[in-house]
């Protein structure tokens, strides 16, 4: 069963960082329902409205969206597809072989980023830069390897989790302070109380540098989790037999700028220097 097996694989402790993110944002969504955990019926909601989101997230929909969110679409071009095709089946059998947990399914993409890159997310998604193309046939293939490592980790989905449940948690949060703020100050205005104005404001921008700390907080663990991750998908490529090809790859990213703004930005930034995993990679040779 896929939720087992997905369960199963989270239960790391290179997940702790972004597991304790997402029970964290979960308390906080149903802090807010219930009013500070004071009534029982808003506890249920909030527990109720979160794990919607969570299912939307693991969903097809949360998938698609997030790839609408880092630009991946479909390859058309038939050079590329007569190049990358026969390196990707070539991979996805290996990475079957080894896990074959991993759907049959996954679906290649492509993106304008000129960076060399990738992406794995959600359950059935590989998505390539365009960038990476001039890379060599062996580190394409390496890249692969990489990616096929996040799937079958289910790193992907945690992926999909936090952004989804982080969107969720910011929505409830903005629901409640502009509810907060209108009324406040509609209560001032009404009474003529200038003290009641300024306290509404103060409190407004409490809110709000919670919310950075929050958010701040959020960055730190999912920047711990990820970290731990990349090492274990080097590890699962180097399993396969492309360590070498990784090494090189990762080589080539010292003369390229390759992180770019966007969805992912915080998760790229937080990856490990290549020469970490290099060392990490040789390690293992």
């Amino acid at each position: 069963m896929y939720l087992v097996e997905f369960v199963k694989k989270q239960c790391k402790r290179s997940k702790l960082g972004v597991l304790i993110y997402l029970l964290l944002n979960m308390l906080f969504v149903i802090g807010i329902f219930s009013g500070g955990f004071v009534s029982l019926g808003g506890v249920l909601i909030g527990i109720l409205a979160y794990t919607l989101s969570l299912g939307l997230a693991l969903s097809p929909i949360g998938e698609a969206i997030l790839r609408l969110q880092i630009g991946a679409k479909k390859i058309q071009r038939q050079d590329y597809l007569n190049r990358l095709m026969p390196l990707f089946q070539e991979v996805y059998e290996k990475a079957r072989m080894l896990d074959p947990s991993l759907p049959k399914d996954i679906k290649l993409y492509i993106n304008k980023d000129l960076s060399k890159n990738a992406f794995a997310t959600g359950r059935k998604t590989i998505c390539l830069t365009k960038g990476i193309l001039e890379s060599s046939d062996e580190e394409i293939k390496a890249t692969f390897a990489h990616e096929f490592g996040h799937l079958s980790a289910k790193d992907t989905d945690l992926i999909l989790l936090i952004t989804i449940g982080n969107l969720f948690a910011t929505i409830f949060f903005l629901m409640y302070r502009w509810t907060f703020l209108i009324v406040g100050l509609f209560m001032g205005i009404m009474n003529r109380s200038l003290s009641t104005v300024l306290l509404t404001f103060f409190v407004d921008l409490i809110l709000v540098g919670m919310m950075w700390l929050w958010t701040k907080l959020g960055t730190l663990l999912v920047m711990h989790s990820s970290r731990n991750q990349e090492y274990e998908a080097d590890r699962f490529a180097h399993q396969l037999g492309y360590g070498e090809s990784l090494i090189t790859l990762l080589d080539s990213f010292h003369t390229q700028e390759i992180y770019r703004k966007g969805i992912f930005a915080t998760l790229v930034s937080s990856h490990p220097d290549p020469d970490e995993r290099i060392g990490k990679l040789q390690l293992l040779q």
